[in-house]
């Protein structure tokens, strides 16, 4: 017997309260720009600066002896990491490897040698015979340069998103997809402004994942849409695209349950060095479920598009439209 958690033949109607629906994602987006800049976003030691140090003991790592010891320090947002190497487990080797992060301290513009000092001092309380095999800084200008980096990486996501729905549809699609990759985005930087979650590099690919997670939601309904324009060439536009919308529907439901399980579990049991990076996921995965349904395509109906498809149209920029890609 199949699994099924949304019923095989649905029939709602996905644009009843359209308007409530995108004014309700609007007024999230106008939120999250508000809270941007009424709280900005909590940069991690990637985007603020900082030292790293790189630890290796002669005992069992507990992160938490790391933690307390540090704590009393006054060195503000430290980061500490167990580093394991799969090598060595397989031959059952362990060298007890940590990485600590320490925030950029002011007027430092790197690491300073009494800072350096100090976390050695304390780190050898906990193992006298403690090695440090690297101390690396990074500092103001090489973490603002990453911002920078970050943005265009976002900017140049979309706008790849852009041309390639364009190019496999028409316009009018591929601004619907951008419009809610866009939603996507805003309401994520929204949510870790407003929760002043750390926000590093990591984030960053949360946010890029969450950008090819909500495009493939997005692209599987239009691909359905633009079937059902071939086969329903005189039903309105609204009903075309809710019936491709329940069509869909079980696979989006299907898709978005099993993968926020994997997440939900990775929040859970991952520890704290990855719970930031997961609660992006799993926040992405919800909006980017609810923009393919909600934002994509109420963006299309908005616009109106090409009825008829079995006539082609040379200016429609679908050239590449029956090529698997």
């Amino acid at each position: 017997m199949r699994l099924k958690l949304v019923p095989a033949n649905t029939s709602f109607d996905f644009f009843r309260y359209s308007v409530v629906t995108f004014g309700v994602s609007a007024l999230a987006m106008v939120l999250s720009v508000v809270l941007f800049f009424a709280f900005g976003l909590n940069y991690g030691i990637d985007f603020r600066g900082g030292t790293t140090i790189r630890t290796e003991a002669t005992i069992a790592v507990n992160v938490s002896d790391y933690r307390d010891v540090l704590s009393g320090l006054d060195l503000g947002d430290v980061t500490i990491t167990e580093v394991t190497n799969p090598a060595d487990a397989l031959q059952g080797i362990n060298r007890n490897v940590t990485q600590i992060r320490i925030e950029q301290q002011e007027g430092d513009q790197a690491a300073s040698v009494e800072t350096v000092s100090r976390v050695k001092e304390a780190l050898r309380t906990i193992d006298p015979a403690m090695t440090f095999p690297s101390v690396e800084s990074v500092g103001p200008k090489v973490s603002g340069e990453l911002i920078q980096t970050a943005v265009i990486a976002v900017v140049l996501a979309i706008v790849a998103v852009l041309f390639y729905i364009w190019l496999r549809f028409e316009w009018q699609f591929s601004l619907g997809a951008v419009v809610a990759l866009i939603h996507d985005v805003v309401l994520t930087i929204g949510v870790f402004a407003a929760l002043q979650i750390k926000f590093d590099l990591a984030i960053i690919a949360a946010i890029l994942t969450i950008v090819g997670y909500s495009l493939n939601d997005t692209v599987v309904v239009f691909d359905r849409v633009r079937e059902n324009l071939r086969k329903f060439k005189k039903l309105r536009l609204q009903d075309v695209l809710s019936q491709s919308i329940n069509e869909t529907l079980s696979r989006t439901v299907m898709t978005s349950v099993t993968t926020l399980i994997a997440l939900i579990a990775l929040f859970v049991l991952g520890g704290d060095v990855i719970h930031s990076f997961v609660f992006a996921m799993i926040w992405g995965v919800i909006v980017g479920t609810y923009s393919s349904v909600f934002v994509a395509s109420n963006i299309l109906l908005r616009l109106g598009v090409k009825r008829d498809w079995d006539k082609k149209d040379g200016a429609a920029g679908t050239q590449f439209a029956n090529i698997d890609a």
